[in-house]
């Protein structure tokens, strides 16, 4: 089987794959074992279809409006309103990989066999992804109860050949044509099809995926830069021992400690040259890192067992059971995802203010311990990164703002029938507004300590500290010098750390970090 194509059962699916749907392209396929589920399932939705008696989503209205019983001929237009009247979404377009994210996770529902949703729908939104046909979803329009509605109507309504989508070059079309130029046929939805498309914490979920492995990244290249950041300002590793971290267990804690640790093997500059101003122990910023960044590591352990319960999940309403019952239920709910989306937004906030305080404390000379001042050429005449630490500041502020919890809003809606909310997806799209913000954080601290290092003549780093050096050069990232146009130097130290080689360029020296 091609490593690039994931194949989806009826047991759910793993965050590996979402992310190299949402982010690489991989192709889906069904099983067999999905597609006799999904055969065996929509045999109860039409057996039900078939009596006079009431089914919510398959002969009733939704929400509040579940009452009224909907005759056998208004049932194909029913499941096409829901669809259209719920594409409602407005603002910004979002993000291709979030779109392809949601898609993917629905189909991840669907093919459960819990959905009563047919075969052929469910490989239309296959071949939807495989054609790299992207559906516009907007920013706003989700509340994050009975599911991620607007967004997931926009992809809907694309899967019946209406609405507008983007193609894999990026340009929006009418979604018809798309379908059209793909060899892909329109779907003509049926009992219950439209809502099982439509209900589900789907996108909220695939944005807490990617948060994780982006977090996970953003953390170790933190603990690099934290330790460069005390290897620039003279301080002991003598705190990153083991023993230290060991009588208070926390294991986030132990893992970034044991990563600061490999990282400042060799140095030369730690805890040796404190003579012109004996401290008996170094600044919370730099002592305390791997306390800080530790409890941010098992935030995200926590928010990950969150997902991959999620991930296992039929989320539905109603839902098929294997004993031929169809069964309303809250599930689609979607408060234990927008619970860990808030707290990772929070853990994150708070390491991007530590990162900003070594910073800061690199840039000032009365507690830098001998380097220059704002780590200028020639302080006066030059202003060094006196102002790159105003824009570092200015993002852990913007930071804080977003880790105000989204979670604990509630704006009752569908006439009280949707009487609280989880706003999930706002959780969502404010964490990553915070990923980006922290990824350039951690760019300041990482263009601020190796240029500290450097300073330090006559020193000898240590050997990870020295291929960090050379490769951040190396990068466009320019050492010490004269003032000069700023920004680029920053923008390359960015990108450096959103591709994740920062940590590339350490692990040679020291091993694979956690």
């Amino acid at each position: 089987m091609d490593m690039h194509t994931v194949v989806l059962g009826t047991s759910g699916t793993t965050a590996a794959d979402v992310i190299a749907v949402a982010r690489d392209n991989a192709r889906v396929e069904l099983s067999q074992e999905a597609v006799t589920a999904l055969a065996a399932s929509r045999e109860i939705v039409d057996a039900l279809a078939a009596k006079p008696e009431p089914v919510y989503g398959v002969s009733t209205g939704f929400g509040a409006l579940a009452s009224r019983h909907i005759s056998q001929d208004l049932r194909a237009q029913l499941q096409r309103n829901i669809v259209r009247s719920h594409a409602a979404g407005m603002g910004p377009h979002v993000e291709r990989e979030v779109v392809r994210a949601l898609m993917f996770l629905r189909l991840k529902t669907v093919a459960s066999g819990h959905t009563g949703v047919r075969p052929h729908v469910a490989q239309t939104m296959a071949d939807l992804l495989n054609a790299g046909i992207t559906p516009v979803v907007h920013e706003y329009g989700s509340l994050g109860c009975s599911g991620d509605l607007a967004p997931l109507s926009h992809c809907a309504l694309a899967l019946m050949g209406e609405g507008d989508a983007a193609g894999p070059d990026g340009v929006v079309r009418p979604a018809g044509e798309l379908l059209a130029a793909h060899g892909i046929v329109p779907v003509e939805l049926r009992e219950k099809e439209g809502l099982a498309l439509l209900n589900g914490t789907d996108g909220m979920l695939g944005m807490l995926i990617m948060a994780i492995a982006d977090l996970k990244r953003l953390y170790t290249s933190a603990d690099i830069t934290a330790a460069l950041s005390l290897e620039a300002l003279l301080g002991t590793d003598k705190v990153l021992a083991p023993d230290l971290h060991a009588i208070r267990p926390h294991p986030g804690q132990g893992e970034s400690a044991d990563n600061m640790l490999r990282v400042l093997a060799g140095s030369g500059l730690t805890g040796h040259h404190q003579d012109d101003a004996p401290r008996v122990q170094d600044a919370y910023s730099v002592r305390c890192a791997p306390q800080v960044a530790g409890a941010g590591r098992d935030t995200i352990a926590y928010a990950l067992t969150v997902a991959e319960r999620e991930l296992a999940a039929a989320v539905d309403n109603p839902v098929v059971l294997p004993d031929g019952r169809v069964e309303s239920n809250g599930n689609f709910h979607g408060a234990p995802v927008a619970y860990v989306l808030d707290f990772l937004a929070i853990a994150a906030a708070d390491l991007g203010s530590i990162c900003e305080r070594r910073t800061d404390r690199l840039l000032d000379k009365n507690r830098s311990h001998g380097l220059p001042p704002f780590l200028a050429d020639d302080a006066g005449v030059d202003s060094g990164l006196m102002i790159a630490q105003y824009t570092q500041a200015a993002l852990v502020s913007e930071m804080k703002r977003l880790a105000a919890p989204a979670s604990v809003d509630s704006i009752p809606s569908s006439a009280m029938q949707e009487d609280h909310v989880s706003m999930g997806w706002s959780a969502a799209r404010k964490l990553r507004t915070t990923i980006d913000n922290l990824t350039r954080i951690v760019a300041v601290e990482l263009y601020a300590a190796t240029r500290g290092i450097e300073l330090r003549e006559g020193l000898t780093p240590a050997p990870a500290s020295q291929a960090v050096i050379k490769a951040v050069r190396e990068a466009g990232v320019e050492g010490p010098g004269p003032d000069r146009f700023l920004a680029p130097d920053l923008a390359a130290a960015d990108a450096f750390v959103r591709a994740g080689r920062l940590v590339e360029a350490v692990e040679p020296v020291t091993g694979p970090l956690a």
